[in-house]
């Protein structure tokens, strides 16, 4: 949702709908095929599980032994993702892997909230290792949700900003997120109201309402993403809050705050002032 027209009617209610610049969107080369090695000496007719593993066998044990006595502090990002990465490929040199994974999405964050998809756009990551990876973000995600549970969320807010940035700061479209709370502003529900392009995503303020409405929800906390990275509040951003807000208010539901979540970091419209 970042700089773009609002357009709505009293009778039939139009999304608010908000536009930004389309980044291009860069793309790793395919994986190759393995080439068959000439067997012409005694060495390249070991088994195939022992061709070519001295080389970085040694250096795995080293990284492991590192992790044991001194933690993930004394290992760079890519490292972290190089031991996770020996169970996924145990038959195979990791680091230009995990090197190829960090460069193509920034960031170790970025790796695992890349879609399925483009993580199996780089080399060395089929359809299986792409999957581990997703799951391994899910159980991430849980955990920051379950942290949320049975919590007054205005009292963790650290914990919801950790949790939304998390779930939607590297998806490639942008999402409306509403974060359901009850009187004590315990956590009801967490729904992904709408997915829209890379540069805006519908929102129905009637529909967001009634969604209150239907689940005894007395505040919420709205939340969106913009895909491009920066956080910064449209004025369609802004307008829409303030129609939610309004519509809320004459059911005595209060919005605690509207957060946009970029790669980066993320703004707080209460926290600007700007609600």
């Amino acid at each position: 949702m970042a700089k773009g027209p609002v357009s709505t009617s009293s009778d039939d209610e139009l999304p608010f709908e908000t536009q930004e610049p389309i980044a291009a969107d860069e793309r790793s080369f395919f994986a190759g095929q393995p080439q068959k090695p000439s067997i012409t000496n005694a060495r390249t007719a070991l088994p195939a599980s022992l061709v070519g593993q001295e080389h970085y066998h040694g250096h795995r044990e080293r990284l492991r032994d590192r992790f044991r006595e001194l933690g993930d502090t004394a290992l760079a990002d890519y490292e972290i993702l190089e031991l996770l990465l020996f169970r996924l490929i145990p038959r195979r040199d990791t680091k230009p892997i995990a090197k190829a994974l960090i460069e193509r999405f920034g960031s170790l964050s970025g790796v695992f909230g890349a879609p399925q998809a483009l993580l199996m756009e780089v080399k060395g990551v089929g359809e299986a290792v792409a999957l581990d990876l997703k799951l391994i973000s899910t159980v991430a995600h849980r955990t920051l949700k379950s942290e949320l549970r049975s919590k007054q969320v205005l009292s963790s807010w650290s914990s919801v900003i950790q949790y939304c940035h998390a779930a939607m700061a590297h998806e490639t479209r942008e999402q409306f997120r509403i974060l359901f709370l009850d009187k004590r502003n315990v956590l009801i529900a967490d729904e992904v109201q709408g997915r829209g392009t890379v540069d805006h995503t519908p929102v129905y303020p009637r529909e967001v309402v009634k969604r209150a409405l239907e689940l005894s929800a007395t505040a919420m906390i709205l939340v969106h993403n913009h895909p491009s990275g920066d956080p910064t509040p449209s004025r369609a951003d802004i307008d829409m809050t303030k129609v939610i807000i309004d519509a809320a208010k004459a059911l005595d539901i209060t919005v605690h705050d509207h957060v946009i979540i970029g790669k980066d970091g993320h703004v707080s419209l209460k926290g600007l002032k700007l609600i």
